[in-house]
């Protein structure tokens, strides 16, 4: 199996059948380690400081079987300056205690920690405003700067503990599927009383990802009509209706409308924002940088057709329109 990572492959060997997520899973840690330590993982990186490959790819694997993939754990007896390297005579203790994602000595004048919830929505919808396909993906992103081995505990409105407990769920809980969580985390502490209980790494990690299957409404609503002239000209109106509460603010809304590939000559007016052909995807780019909750704008766009066209022409293909944006301090599962 292998893996691609910009002009360089990674590939492994085996003689027994093995899971093959975790062999990619592996080829990725790897990737990570050489680009924490190179920078940038190329081919001219690798040529430049193999000597340092060799050594990493040592403490990384014995006799094929994976060892130390922390990168931050690496690099406390593996040590490059430049092109040369030390190696310390016996690892330090981090490596072998069981905290191995966190070394020991860390110490910091003002402790804190960021804790991010990112979720991200994919949403189908048909010609007739009916939801084909709706999917949430989130990830709990933490930043901690704590000193020493800190213990930290975090609960969330989980439906199953919330029922287990005897308590309301209507309205206040979700349902999590498909968890994963860093390797930080006690599991059979959660599976006991679903208390996220951890010793965090330092730094940036991903605490935990998660799937939502429930069925949201589309945060911004599209509406497109289409209307053709004596096949000479061909004019579009679309509108598009924030679907959220007034508070929150959608940043960075891009809504890409198809457009004939034969269509010239464009002519774009809009309520709010900057709207622009892009002949190379055959569409029309609506760019809105803020757009609140509650409110309604219009484009129109008018583009000329060609005057003499191919009667036994294929039928038109029909693009979907596709629309992207981010909404600040907001999450479709409503996680707290």
């Amino acid at each position: 199996m292998f893996i691609q990572h910009s002009n360089v492959y990674l590939m492994t060997a085996t003689r027994q059948n093995c899971n093959a997520a975790s062999l990619l899973f592996f080829l990725h840690r790897v990737v990570d380690v050489f680009k924490h330590y190179f920078e940038e993982l190329e081919e001219e990186s690798l040529r430049d400081n193999f000597v340092v490959v060799y050594e990493l790819l040592d403490e990384i694997m014995d006799f094929g079987y994976p060892q130390y993939t922390e990168a931050k754990i690496l690099s406390e007896f593996i040590k490059t300056d430049a092109y040369r390297m030390e190696v310390t005579q016996r690892p330090p203790m981090a490596v072998t205690n069981a905290v191995s994602w966190r070394s020991e000595g860390i110490n910091y004048k003002k402790n804190e920690v960021f804790l991010d919830v990112v979720e991200s929505v994919n949403i189908l919808v048909n010609s007739n405003g009916q939801i084909i396909r709706s999917d949430v993906v989130g990830a709990l992103k933490m930043r901690t700067y704590l000193s020493g081995m800190p213990e930290c505990k975090l609960g969330l409105n989980d439906r199953v503990l919330l029922e287990a407990q005897g308590r309301a769920t209507k309205g206040k809980a979700i349902d999590l599927e498909d968890i994963k969580f860093h390797q930080c985390v006690r599991l059979a502490r959660f599976e006991n009383d679903r208390t996220i209980s951890f010793i965090p790494p330092d730094g940036s990690f991903d605490l935990m990802t998660y799937r939502l299957s429930t069925q949201v409404k589309p945060l911004i609503w599209v509406e497109a009509q289409v209307e053709k002239h004596s096949r000479s000209r061909v004019e579009i109106m679309v509108k598009a209706r924030s679907q959220f509460k007034e508070r929150s603010t959608a940043t960075n809304v891009e809504i890409m409308v198809p457009v004939p590939a034969d269509a010239s000559s464009p002519n774009v007016r809009t309520s709010m924002g900057s709207a622009a052909y892009a002949p190379e995807n055959d569409a029309l780019l609506w760019k809105i940088r803020s757009f609140p909750g509650g409110k309604e704008y219009m484009l129109r766009a008018e583009f000329t057709l060609p005057s003499i066209t191919d009667e036994e022409a294929t039928q038109e293909r029909k693009a979907p329109i596709r629309v992207k944006f981010e909404i600040p301090y907001f999450t479709v599962s409503g996680i707290q």
